[in-house]
């Protein structure tokens, strides 16, 4: 659900990167479309999935942390490294061994 939601809007209001979706948070890299503000897509990501998970789960209020953590992507080699720790981020956490083996990820996509 989660997934969908950012897959939902990408080409129209941003192009989305990259993503992992851990089982406590996510990670989504982002190239903003023209007029659009990411805390304006943070906030559409969150609002959405937080009452589609509460419906789920059956219960209400606050799912997801209030802030969020950006960062600017300085070249071409920040953004590639960027997209590779938020790929690997399962394996480093000890979840798979491989990261296209994450299925809430877009280096499943990558593989080859």
């Amino acid at each position: 659900m989660v997934e969908d939601a950012l897959l939902h809007f990408d080409g129209n209001r941003y192009r989305l990167l990259a993503w992992c979706l851990m089982p406590n948070h996510a990670h989504v890299v982002v190239e903003i479309v023209s007029e659009n503000s990411l805390s304006e897509i943070v906030g559409s990501w969150k609002s959405f999935t937080a009452k589609q998970a509460n419906k789920a789960i059956g219960r209400s209020g606050a799912f997801w942390h209030a802030d969020y953590f950006d960062r600017y992507m300085r070249d071409e080699g920040h953004l590639a490294r960027t997209i590779d720790y938020v790929e690997s981020n399962p394996v480093k956490a000890g979840l798979i061994k491989v990261a296209d083996e994450w299925a809430w990820s877009s280096a499943r996509l990558r593989k080859t």
